[in-house]
């Protein structure tokens, strides 16, 4: 990059105070930049602050004489970025604070530090070729845009606010989603949210005349992203005939659910909201076919409790159908045996107006240390438990996820808490499903980023698989959304109540749906091929 000089334009300016600064001062600007990225993703949605975080990542690692280098300064950015995205996990480890208030501290640092070495690793192989120019923005969005996809796999995965997410809002924005998904926007995002200030500080003369060529690195991309994404939204909005879905979020302190003495208020509170409409007038689920709670609703295993499934078919009218996450245990084996160790699962029931079983789906993607502890023999014997009620590890359901047949919907996929977090991985058989369930209970949380965060991750997947999406909450956001992701109706933050709500129908299969993450690869493609006539550009 050419020096910056004092009397350059603004982004010289700023260009040349970042490179004043040494040692532990420039990590702490790396953290800062980082951190001040967050406000790019919900419930903030002021992306254009990466106009300025971005350029400052490339200018810093414009200064790093090495990859080794590079990589400390995306370490320090990467741990700004993930340190105030997931702060919030701390709040969930203040529910039972006698317990696990010890583990806060760890937890919310160690996290953010094992994740920031994806962007650690982007930065130091994007160092170990960096060219001069504009092929250094593309470098690194190449190099970014595998260490995002990475994240969403390795040891699980945990794509929490990968950086695509910056350009799925507004609404019409979101809509590129179906295109090439999250992962495969993050190139895009990378690329028109670095490209223009580093066009601008890279050279000493001519500023003036490089602001078309800033603005439109910027402006086009986002224009054509809109102008697809609006036409998008004028599809028409149809619904499911026949189907009328009431929505429970009762809202109960995570710090009560899994007492004692509060089990019984608790079941029958959810059977007080179920019988009453949005104005809190008792209609005993009168024009309703599907009632739904929310994750491990009832603080208990319903069916070991015969008078709790006889009161739910109370409930229910004839022909009327409840879908509640529940917990549930294996003692015996596929052959009868009796097991040494009882399996636990959290998943999703189907329960008829008798109060029996019509259906089932098992957690596959369980969540490290909330459900289950890695190496747990291991770390069972330092004293370390997961966090979540009952004693012993759950254990995931069988893989492939199947779908769900629900009397009255069409093919569902069941979606428990974070699962649907994950791209790509939604549908996992040959069938398709029209319709995505995701309960979920976000009271772990509290009232902070995190439920919002979540439930706008959610949206995304609906707009990636061209599917709607009913979700109940505990605390919120309980909602229904349409297969463009637009929220039809909601319950917010620690909101008690119910919503009554048609249900959208499906869309035609959406590209992403269809090819999963071929775009992102052949966007990389593109990408490293511009890099490379670039770079010999520069060299001629």
């Amino acid at each position: 990059m050419p020096a910056a000089t004092q009397s350059g334009h603004g982004a010289q300016r700023l260009s040349a105070w970042v490179g004043k600064f040494t040692g532990p001062r420039r990590s702490a600007v790396a953290f800062a930049a980082g951190g001040l990225s967050v406000l790019a993703f919900a419930p903030v949605f002021a992306s254009p602050v990466l106009f300025l975080t971005l350029p400052v990542f490339v200018w810093l690692i414009d200064l790093d004489p090495n990859p080794r280098a590079a990589a400390w300064t995306g370490w320090w950015f990467g741990f700004g970025y993930f340190f105030f995205n997931l702060f919030w996990i701390g709040e969930a480890f203040l529910v039972e604070a006698d317990k696990f208030a010890v583990l806060l501290p760890f937890a919310v640092t160690l996290l953010p530090a094992g994740l920031a070495l994806f962007w650690a690793a982007a930065a130091a192989a994007a160092r170990s070729i960096w060219q001069p120019g504009f092929a250094r923005v593309l470098t690194l969005a190449i190099t970014l845009s595998a260490a995002e996809w990475l994240r969403g796999h390795v040891l699980t995965g945990l794509p929490w606010n990968v950086l695509g997410y910056a350009l799925t809002s507004p609404l019409p924005l979101m809509q590129s989603a179906a295109l090439v998904g999250v992962y495969g926007l993050t190139p895009l995002a990378a690329v028109v949210f670095t490209g223009p200030l580093v066009m601008l500080a890279d050279r000493d003369a001519g500023a003036a005349s490089l602001w078309p060529r800033a603005l439109a690195v910027a402006v086009l991309p986002l224009a054509i992203l809109w102008t697809y994404g609006a036409w998008r939204l004028t599809e028409p909005q149809t619904f499911l005939p026949d189907v009328k879905i009431r929505i429970v979020q009762p809202s109960v302190p995570q710090r009560e659910k899994w007492l004692p003495e509060f089990q019984r208020r608790i079941f029958e509170d959810h059977l007080a909201l179920s019988v009453a409409n949005p104005a809190g007038t008792r209609d005993d689920l009168a024009g309703i076919t599907h009632v739904i709670w929310p994750e491990a609703a009832m603080p208990f295993l319903p069916l070991e409790h015969p008078e709790a499934l006889a009161a739910i078919g109370a409930m229910l009218p004839e022909g009327r159908m409840l879908i509640t996450g529940a917990l549930r245990r294996e003692n015996t084996a596929a052959d009868g045996a009796p097991l040494s160790e009882p399996k636990m699962f959290n998943g999703l029931m189907v329960l008829r107006d008798d109060g029996t079983l019509s259906a089932l789906y098992d957690k596959i993607h369980l969540v490290p240390f909330g459900e289950y502890l890695p190496v747990e023999p291991v770390l069972s014997a330092l004293g370390l438990k997961k966090l979540t009620h009952g004693r012993g590890s759950f254990t995931a359901g069988m893989s492939p996820r199947p779908l769900i047949t629900i009397p009255g919907l069409p093919p569902s996929a069941g979606l428990v808490c974070y699962e649907v977090l994950f791209p790509g991985t939604i549908v996992q058989t040959a069938e398709r499903p029209s319709l995505l369930i995701n309960v979920t209970n976000d009271g772990w949380f509290g009232n902070t980023t995190g439920p919002r965060q979540h439930f706008h991750q959610t949206r995304v997947r609906a707009v990636e698989e061209g599917v709607p999406l009913i979700r109940a909450a505990n605390n919120g956001i309980s909602a229904v959304v349409d297969r463009h992701g637009r929220v039809l109706q909601s319950l917010g933050m620690n909101v008690r109540g119910v919503i009554d709500s048609q249900v959208p129908a499906a869309a035609a299969i959406s590209p992403y749906a269809r090819f999963g993450d071929l775009g992102l690869a052949i966007l990389l493609l593109v990408l490293a091929a511009l890099a490379w006539a670039l770079s010999q550009e520069t060299r001629r």
